[in-house]
C-alpha cells in the first residue's frame, strides 16, 4: 500500500471522527421517529412529511464540506460543546454572551462549540415558519367564509404561497434535529470527544481515538428502526425551553464515562446486549427532545406577535 493511500485513509478516517453525531442515517431515524410520535394537534402536511424531514435533519452535516471552508468554519461550533471550557459556569442564554464569556475565562470561542445556541435559534426559526403557516391558514378561512370566488392566477398564488409555508416548516424541521440529536450523543459535549486528550501513546495519538465513529455508526449499522426508537414515546410542551436544553446535555455529558468503558470493553466492535441498549437509550431521548421541541414550536406558533 502506497503512502498517498495510506495518507488518504487516515484522512478519511479522521474525517468521519470528527465531523459527524450519529451517521446521517441515524439522524434520519431518529427524525422520523419523532414526526411520527407527533399528536394530530400539528398540521398533516408536517406529519406526513416524516420522510422528508428526516433527510434534511443531514443538512447541517452537509454544511461541513471541506471545500466550503466558510460555511464550515461558521458551521461546526454549532453541532458540539466543550462543557469543560465553560468551567463550570452557567451557560449564557445567547452565543454571543457564550463567546465573550469563553474569551474571559481564557478559551477560544470557536472551539468551545454552541450546540445549544444553535438548538434555540433554529426552534425560534421553526417557531416563526409555523406562525406564517398559522397566519395563511386563517387568512384562506376567511376567504372561505366571505364565499369570494377568486380568479385562477389568486387561486395559483395561493397554492404557491402554501406550498412555500409548509416547505418552509419541513426544511427548519429537519435543521432543527440535526442540533436534537447531536445534544444526546455524550462525546458532542466534551473535549474527550474522540479519545481521551490528555493521554497519549508514543506517537501522539489519544486514548481510544476512533471511539466517535464507532458511536456514530451503531445505530445505522445495527438496524435501528424509527419504529423501535420511537416506541412508547409520548411528548409534551416544555415550559422551560432553554432549561430543558441545558439539562439533555448535561445528562448527555454524563453519559461519557460509561462510552469509554463500553468502547475499552470492545462493545461498540462487538455489540453486547449492554452497549445495544445504552445507544438505543440515547437515541430515544432524541427521539422524546426532538418530538418536545416540534410540539413546543407549534403551541408558540399559536401566540406569537408579527416579525414586522
Amino acid at each position: 500500500m502506497n503512502l498517498r493511500l495510506v495518507t488518504a485513509l487516515l484522512l478519511l478516517v479522521s474525517f468521519q471522527a470528527c465531523s459527524f453525531g450519529w451517521w446521517v442515517k441515524g439522524h434520519g431515524t431518529i427524525t422520523e421517529a419523532a414526526v411520527s410520535r407527533l399528536p394530530d394537534e400539528l398540521p398533516a402536511f408536517f406529519r406526513a412529511a416524516k420522510k422528508q424531514i428526516g433527510y434534511l435533519s443531514g443538512e447541517p452535516d452537509r454544511w461541513k464540506n471541506r471545500e466550503t471552508p466558510v460555511l464550515r468554519s461558521a458551521e461546526s461550533p454549532d453541532h458540539y460543546i466543550d462543557l469543560e471550557d465553560y468551567k463550570g459556569r452557567e451557560l449564557p442564554e445567547d452565543r454571543y454572551k457564550a463567546a465573550k464569556l469563553i474569551l474571559e475565562l481564557g478559551g477560544d470561542p470557536q472551539r468551545a462549540g454552541m450546540l445549544p445556541y444553535a438548538i434555540m435559534e433554529h426552534l425560534d426559526r421553526l417557531t416563526i415558519a409555523f406562525y406564517d403557516y398559522r397566519q395563511f391558514r386563517e387568512r384562506e378561512a376567511r376567504l372561505t367564509a366571505e364565499g369570494r370566488q377568486l380568479s385562477s392566477e389568486e387561486k395559483a398564488d395561493l397554492d404557491a404561497e402554501r406550498s412555500a409555508l409548509e416547505m418552509k416548516c419541513v426544511v427548519y424541521a429537519g435543521i432543527l434535529a440535526h442540533y436534537a440529536g447531536d445534544a444526546v450523543m455524550p462525546l458532542h459535549t466534551t473535549v474527550d470527544y474522540d479519545g481521551r486528550a490528555a493521554i497519549r501513546d508514543s506517537e501522539g495519538r489519544k486514548l481510544q481515538q476512533g471511539i466517535h465513529a464507532k458511536i456514530d455508526a451503531f445505530p445505522e449499522k445495527n438496524g435501528f428502526t424509527a419504529e423501535e426508537i420511537g416506541r412508547e414515546i409520548e411528548p409534551k410542551t416544555l415550559d422551560h425551553v432553554w432549561e430543558r436544553v441545558k439539562e439533555v446535555i448535561l445528562e448527555s455529558h454524563a453519559h461519557i464515562d460509561r462510552c469509554y468503558a463500553l468502547d475499552a470493553a470492545g462493545a461498540f466492535d462487538r455489540p453486547t446486549v449492554e452497549s445495544r441498549r445504552f445507544i438505543l437509550d440515547r437515541c430515544r431521548c432524541g427521539v422524546k427532545f426532538l418530538a418536545d421541541l416540534y410540539i413546543t414550536a407549534w403551541q408558540r406558533s399559536e401566540k406569537l406577535p408579527p416579525s414586522f
